[in-house]
């Protein structure tokens, strides 16, 4: 993930406070890997307090997506049983408060087994090295 995107994440989410967010990540698999191209807002997204939601009918068939993001205004980094049950792809990002970085972010595959996150600045270069998405 570039760091301009989680950037734009982090932002979305502070703005939408006391609110949830949820955004669509579009991305590829590369063996054991996954790298994260681009967010997509889905079409009628609902965000409300204690909850984000979109209708699955409505988006085109796009085999890029490969998961979603969503924030916990409450800074808890673990999915729930509701984002597990209702996950999207392969994986699922969770951004919590404060929104202020990396140490902010969680990602999870759609068991709940928390992976790593690579995010690389705009120029390719290493941010944080711990690293499967």
């Amino acid at each position: 993930m570039r760091q301009s995107m989680l950037i734009s994440i982090l932002e979305s989410a502070r703005d939408a406070l006391p609110r949830e967010i949820i955004l669509l990540l579009r991305g590829k698999r590369r063996k054991d890997r996954i790298e994260i191209t681009d967010l997509i807002i889905p079409p009628l997204a609902t965000r409300g307090m204690g909850f984000s939601s979109f209708p699955l009918h409505m988006l085109p068939m796009d085999f890029s997506l490969i998961g979603s993001v969503h924030s916990h205004p409450s800074g808890v980094l673990k999915p729930s049983t509701v984002d597990l049950n209702h996950s999207f792809g392969r994986i699922i990002m969770i951004v919590g408060y404060p929104f202020s970085g990396v140490e902010s972010v969680a990602v999870f595959n759609h068991s709940g087994e928390k992976l790593s996150l690579l995010v690389r600045n705009d120029r390719s270069e290493k941010i944080d090295p711990s690293s499967d998405c």
